[in-house]
């Protein structure tokens, strides 16, 4: 894959009115999930979502993905993939939490916004070797339920992916989207202090 340059520029000072409300909403939904019940879903860590609306923008702006058809890999509360829905993107959600999923079903019914929030892995069956070698504090889950049957798509029909790997899931969540991604698909990825990364399916 390819590292892209993405020029965020100062879209931080054009979010408008609506995505603003989206985003501190979900931040508080956040929150009070976090306060109340972290306990059903442990791996669940929230991204910096206004910093991931940065980079998707300048995506749709500068025209990099080959089409507009969106997934979030572990899509928790679903802010990220509401965000995308706004940005004109088919967003799609794939979370093996159905408490997670029901949550973002519901912030997306309340913002207005379409996105098809799936209950299962996304890991699909051939990406399941990378799974396998990771260490045992890994938060991947391949077995159970598979979202893309529910979500009627392929991983391949997806032209951007984004995801938030815990940290030592990096390489793996980059080896699942090299093995089932399309040529030319996009994987954004949030890397906690070290921002946000682009990498292209060459």
């Amino acid at each position: 894959m390819s590292l892209l340059d993405v020029n965020c520029g100062s879209r931080a000072a054009e979010i408008p009115a609506a995505t603003r409300t989206l985003l501190d909403d979900g931040e508080r939904r956040i929150e009070a999930y976090l306060e109340g019940s972290a306990a059903s879903a442990p791996a669940f860590v929230p991204s910096d979502a206004r910093q991931v609306l940065g980079v998707l923008q300048a995506i749709a702006d500068e025209g990099l993905a080959p089409g507009r058809m969106f997934c979030e890999w572990g899509s928790g509360l679903g802010v990220v993939a509401c965000l995308a829905a706004q940005l004109n993107f088919r967003a799609h959600g794939i979370e093996i939490e159905k408490e997670l999923v029901d949550r973002a079903r519901s912030l997306a019914k309340d913002h207005g916004v379409i996105v098809d929030f799936a209950h299962g892995s996304f890991i699909p069956e051939d990406g399941a070797v990378f799974v396998e070698a990771q260490e045992e504090f890994s938060w991947l889950v391949e077995s159970g339920r598979c979202g893309y049957e529910e979500l009627c798509l392929d991983p391949d029909e997806f032209d951007i992916v984004f995801a938030y790997p815990w940290p030592g899931e990096e390489s793996a969540v980059e080896n699942i989207f090299e093995q089932c991604a399309a040529v030319g698909a996009i994987l954004v990825t949030y890397r906690g202090r070290e921002g946000v990364r682009v990498q292209r399916k060459a």
